[in-house]
């Protein structure tokens, strides 16, 4: 793994739920940022806050050490406690349904696993300097899709 961490801030954002979305993220390494920001006419806000974290994962060469930081505790709690069961019962859910988002989840899986990610929660629209950004971002996708 990588000497330097990286830092990533990720957030979505949908207008309807489901109805137009958007996906942002801000990653900080060797004290550069760069910004990522897409949207999806029909999805969901579960769907974005996914899709942000994947997109960031997936924009760095592999071998990384990352803060990842999420206003989403789907994702956290995902990542850091659901999936290991949702695995071991073939992508099932504790009461035997399926898995939500399985696609997005399998390919978040894939990407986080290039890397070593600790996986942080930060309250939303606190004030956090990051996460108001990766929201703003996120919110700049769905203007790109009205555009």
């Amino acid at each position: 793994m990588s000497d330097s961490r990286v830092v990533i801030y990720a957030d979505g954002a949908c207008k309807g739920n489901p109805g137009p979305g958007g996906w942002g993220a801000l990653i900080e390494r060797s004290g550069q940022y760069e910004e990522l920001y897409g949207g999806e006419t029909a999805t969901t806000n579960n769907r974005m806050e996914l899709m942000a974290v994947i997109r960031a994962l997936e924009s760095l060469p592999a071998g990384q050490s990352i803060d990842l930081y999420t206003d989403s505790q789907y994702v956290q709690k995902g990542m850091s406690e659901w999936i290991h069961g949702w695995k071991r019962r073939g992508w099932k859910t504790a009461d035997k349904q399926p898995v939500k988002n399985v696609d997005l989840w399998q390919r978040l899986e894939s990407a986080a696993l290039a890397h070593a990610v600790a996986w942080h929660w930060v309250k939303g629209h606190a004030g956090h300097p990051g996460n108001e950004r990766a929201d703003a971002l996120a919110n700049l996708g769905i203007d790109c899709l009205e555009a």
